[in-house]
């Protein structure tokens, strides 16, 4: 008897966590794999709502690549120190994010900073024809120049993707091989 109240037990749990998952994915009350929000926290604190948004700093500056490559880049230090090897302070103090940057770029060590906007490995995506076609980086990216702490804005999946592709009337771009490997 108490064998089949178990099985019992058990078959119902299935079937509701089957159900609630069903209505969970179907209605977007879980989204997987989309990173949506994902803001991990950096080895130094940045601001690109400073260094962006206040001093008006081109994201062509700092991420050089995006014109020309796949990737737009995270930096090399030598950019950071084309201002910070004379800027070392923070509202006339020194500052520790600072110094650790410096201590960096002196010793030739690279920041392990953290990728914000994560793909799927399958995923071939190029910045540099998004680009060139005159899209901003916050149609993607978001309101950039207003974040201290960089997020993931947008949800990036595929369907967010192709939306966009056929919002612009590129129905071509369309087509599984662009995109994946």
């Amino acid at each position: 008897m108490t064998k089949h109240i178990m099985s019992a037990a058990v078959g119902l749990g299935v079937v509701l966590g089957g159900c609630w998952s069903i209505y969970a994915v179907s209605t977007n009350k879980v989204s997987f794999g989309y990173n949506n929000n994902y803001e991990p926290d950096q080895p130094i604190p940045y601001s690109h709502k400073l260094h962006a948004g206040q001093l008006g700093i081109d994201c062509k500056y700092c991420h050089n690549t995006v014109e020309v490559s796949r990737h737009a880049s995270i930096p090399p230090l030598n950019v950071c120190m084309n201002c910070h090897i004379q800027i070392r302070q923070v509202g006339g103090k020194d500052s520790p994010h600072l110094a650790k940057l410096v201590e960096a770029f002196e010793s030739g060590n690279p920041i392990q900073w953290k990728k914000v906007h994560l793909l799927p490995d399958y995923v071939r995506f190029n910045h540099a024809p998004h680009i060139k076609a005159g899209r901003q980086c916050e149609e993607c990216h978001g309101p950039i120049r207003e974040m201290d702490v960089v997020k993931q804005y947008k949800e990036m999946s595929m369907g967010w993707c192709v939306d966009c592709h056929r919002q612009q009337n590129k129905p071509a771009l369309t087509n599984c091989i662009t995109c994946h490997y």
